[in-house]
């Protein structure tokens, strides 16, 4: 494994952290973890030097605090991994919710402190409404009482915004972001990435597979990779991307599969600075250019449109509908579909737009779901004009 400092906070970082958001599950509900194949997936990725655990209030619905408390306890390998959580500001409703959320997430982890504690998907608007409400002054009593060792925050908002944010509290020691070769130009970016470097903050990444999308690619683009002269997976080509970078000092990983963890941690082993030749980035831009041409929703499954109020879902009807137009597979996804359990399809959505502040991608949800059930439900043909524009 190799390590990285991890900006002013001085920690040295794997190069590969464990996402803890997409664990395997039992069934079809997401909050129920499959124990057995997640606690071997970190037993594996702990024995092979990942040394940073992420996770977030509502992962898995709350279960994946708990697991991963539980397993690090039980397991006693609390003590080889820096542990990071998140406070879910856009359920804070006032401020006494800062102390009661976070001592929620103190018993769910059974521990009495957390390595990186960070403001979680903040936007320009939601950290003002936390500054209001005294985060500043709570995150730095916390951090004097040794309840928290270092404070981060994770974005998902416009350059503009990261940038206000990063300047709003000399307190930030590290931040999270969403980065990947086809993200250049999205939220925070390359702009947002440097700005942030600049001032000694630690880079860590998420989404750097994009959801995964970027580890299965369409033909289109899985020919760009064949024709490269490279070995790597579609999926080490991104996170060999991010770890050339300088300014990248953690590349975190949702992992779902044992051989997930054991691609990725080969991969990390094997990453620097540096490593992309000329020719290596020519093809990661063609490779962009290529998936820009052929995805029409930015739908990460991250899931935090979820629940929605009318039962939709969301994810997955993006899910059906992007492999129909990237994979041109229509037919068998219209079968998926329409197999799908009809209150959970597209159609079901009212246009209540309760989901759209939720969505890190800011994607116009309401206005989606009409054009997928059309494309998928009623069979009409996918016209990429007949999409609304970002």
């Amino acid at each position: 494994m190799q390590y990285r400092t991890l900006g002013k906070t001085g920690e040295l970082v794997s190069a590969l952290g464990f996402g803890c958001m997409r664990f395997p599950t039992l069934g079809d509900d997401h909050a129920v973890i499959d124990q057995d194949q997640a606690a071997a997936m970190l037993d594996a990725a702990i024995a092979h030097g990942v040394n940073y655990l992420d996770n977030g209030y509502p992962y898995h619905g709350g279960s994946s605090e708990r697991f991963v408390g539980a397993f690090l306890q039980e397991t006693r390998q609390r003590d080889k991994v820096l542990l990071a959580t998140k406070m879910l500001v856009r359920i804070v409703e006032k401020p006494d919710d800062y102390d009661r959320l976070f001592e929620e997430q103190r018993e769910r982890f059974r521990t009495d402190h957390f390595d990186f504690y960070l403001l979680h998907a903040l936007r320009g608007s939601s950290w003002q409404q936390s500054v209001e409400f005294g985060v500043i002054d709570w995150l730095e009593r916390r951090r004097a009482a040794g309840d928290i060792r270092h404070i981060g925050f994770s974005f998902h908002d416009d350059v503009d915004a990261f940038r206000s944010i990063v300047d709003g509290y000399d307190g930030w020691e590290f931040c999270q972001v969403q980065y990947n070769y086809t993200n250049e130009d999205i939220q925070a970016g390359t702009a947002g990435v440097r700005y942030a470097a600049e001032r000694g903050l630690g880079i860590v990444v998420m989404e750097p597979l994009l959801g995964g999308r970027l580890a299965n690619p369409p033909a289109a683009v899985q020919a760009v990779w064949d024709a490269s002269g490279r070995t790597w997976s579609p999926a080490e080509w991104g996170l060999q991307w991010l770890w050339n970078k300088p300014e990248v000092s953690l590349v975190l990983s949702g992992m779902s599969s044992l051989e997930q963890v054991m691609e990725n941690v080969g991969a990390a082993a094997r990453s620097g600075v540096g490593l992309l030749t000329q020719s290596d980035l020519a093809t990661v831009t063609t490779a962009r250019e290529r998936y820009n041409e052929l995805c029409p929703v930015p739908c990460t499954r991250c899931e935090y449109c979820m629940p929605c109020p009318n039962g939709v879902n969301i994810p997955h009807n993006f899910e059906v509908f992007n492999e129909g137009v990237m994979f041109d597979v229509m037919p068998e996804m219209r079968r998926r579909y329409l197999h799908s359990e009809e209150g959970a399809r597209a159609s079901a959505c009212i246009q209540c737009r309760e989901c759209e502040p939720k969505c890190p991608q800011s994607i116009e949800i309401s206005a989606w779901m009409p054009l997928v059930h059309q494309v998928l439900g009623e069979g009409q043909a996918y016209d990429p004009a007949a999409c609304p524009q970002p």
